[in-house]
């Protein structure tokens, strides 16, 4: 319903638009505005200052998600501390659950941004707030629907999950709704290229997170305790982002309220392709979210006595995946903006890679070399048991690392076809860890074996398109092609 409304509200839409999934980048306070064209005579003295743009434009979002993400450490230290090892499990499944339902609201904020940045070309800016409106409206009516829905069914999901009880399932997959509004709202951000903004909620979001987990877990909430610290934090973060977004998209107050509807043909035509990406878009993060946390549920389903170890070395392994999420929040949209000039984002990819290479190298030297110290220190000896596989998890996050980021930017090159790859992968994922019959060894061996596979078909496709594209797309320094968009396409 939510993409529904996102395609009938929308006005005209100039054929010089591309139609692939776009996501505003971000510079803090401005107005939405066209990347600024660079003179032929500074062109070879772009290498460096792209690189450095890059570094500071992927700085605040960058500092953002390590600064939240060594806050979630600190959450999965105290945690793991506080409660039992059977229930700091139950709380791995539930995180898994959350993480999985909720990363298509991603899928919605590339729509959203899609057409913010579609009525901002064609110069009906003017009408984002009226159509985001009922956006927000038709997100709540679904979350309501949600939460009918998981009150009837927690017991059953309860018993697939061998959890045992239904506390916080009801908290954690409501929680995953509202990730829907508050994607929204960060499309919003993106798309108003406020990168600082967007930075700052997700500090708001990693600090209430922390404050409320610690202390509904301190006050001896268990699980339920747990499930409630992610809710609030959600909530907070979605009005934190809603003010934000609302400031962020003021009108002036001589701008005109209507304008001309696009002609049916182009209006029908435009529906099919926005929900063609945006379905792939949904589909396809739903998968990463799936690779992401396949191993924890189905070990937790199989021998669910031995979950909480390995969800030890799973949460200090996935620390680098929600780094690499957090940078696709600018790869995406400098690959869909470069990609629509006919240049690419080669660099920019680049500069992501390089944010996330020393943290991934510490911990698999630390992985590697004092795994059985590390996780007692961290988590505490009880939960130290899986240190033998801990290198081989950390390995295979790398590798997932590495395709999330990929993801991001052939789905920023309108490349749909990629969901292709992640189902595979996703399909080799759940066969060979439930072959592993919940052995924690057998189950991160699996995982490498899988994101190995699918982080060296996302290299070979990346190298494919650009391939295919050289003619447009290959253009020395990421910058605009000599040829115009509409011609080019």
């Amino acid at each position: 319903m939510i993409l529904e409304e996102i395609d009938t509200v929308v006005e005209p839409i100039h054929e010089a638009v591309s139609l692939a999934p776009a996501v505003g980048i971000a510079v803090a306070g401005g107005p939405m505005i066209t990347l600024p064209e660079e003179e032929p005579e500074d062109r070879t003295s772009t290498g460096g200052d792209s690189v450095r743009s890059g570094l500071n434009q992927a700085g605040p979002v960058a500092v953002a998600g390590l600064v939240v993400n060594a806050a979630g450490a600190l959450v999965v230290v105290a945690v793991a501390r506080l409660v039992t090892s059977q229930a700091y499990g139950d709380i791995a499944q539930l995180l898994g659950l959350f993480f999985i339902l909720s990363m298509p609201g991603s899928a919605v904020l590339v729509g959203v941004v899609r057409r913010v940045t579609a009525l901002q070309t064609s110069g009906q800016g003017y009408l984002v707030r009226h159509w985001i409106s009922k956006v927000h409206r038709i997100a709540l009516a679904a979350i309501a629907v949600e939460v009918v829905l998981v009150l009837a069914l927690q017991g059953w999901i309860a018993h697939q999950l061998s959890l045992p009880n239904s506390q916080g399932i009801v908290l954690i997959l409501v929680a995953a709704g509202i990730w829907i509004l508050l994607s929204v709202d960060r499309g919003l951000l993106q798309a108003h290229r406020s990168y600082r903004a967007l930075a700052g909620n997700l500090f708001m979001e990693g600090a209430v997170r922390t404050v409320f987990v610690i202390g509904l877990v301190s006050l001896h909430m268990g699980v339920a305790g747990y499930a409630l610290g992610i809710f609030i934090s959600e909530v907070v973060a979605t009005a934190h982002a809603h003010w934000l977004a609302s400031r962020a998209w003021r009108i002036p107050d001589d701008l005109p309220a209507h304008k001309g509807l696009a002609t049916l043909p182009e209006n029908i035509l435009a529906r099919r392709k926005l929900l063609a990406d945006v379905s792939a878009a949904f589909v396809g993060l739903a998968l990463l979210g799936l690779l992401q946390n396949v191993d924890v549920i189905l070990l937790g389903r199989l021998d669910h006595a031995n979950v909480g170890p390995y969800a030890a070395i799973s949460v200090a392994s996935k620390a680098m995946v929600f780094g690499a999420l957090a940078l696709g929040a600018y790869l995406l949209p400098e690959a869909t903006i470069r990609w629509n000039e006919g240049g690419h984002a080669v660099r920019q990819l680049g500069v992501t890679l390089i944010f996330l290479a020393v943290p991934a190298a510490v911990l698999l030297g630390i992985a590697i070399f004092i795994p059985k110290w590390f996780l007692t220190v961290i988590f505490s000896a009880r939960l130290s048991s899986a240190s033998p596989s801990f290198a081989t998890l950390v390995a295979a996050m790398i590798c997932l690392s590495f395709s999330v980021l990929i993801t991001n930017y052939l789905f920023g090159t309108g490349s749909r076809w990629i969901v292709l790859l992640l189902l595979g992968g996703s399909g080799l994922a759940v066969g060979l860890v439930a072959a592993a019959n919940g052995q924690i060894g057998a189950t991160a061996q699996a995982d490498l074996v899988v994101q190995g596979a699918l982080a060296l078909g996302m290299g070979v496709a990346f190298v494919a398109i650009h391939i295919k594209h050289r003619g447009r797309h290959w253009i020395p320094w990421g910058g605009r092609s000599a040829i115009p968009p509409a011609a080019s396409r």
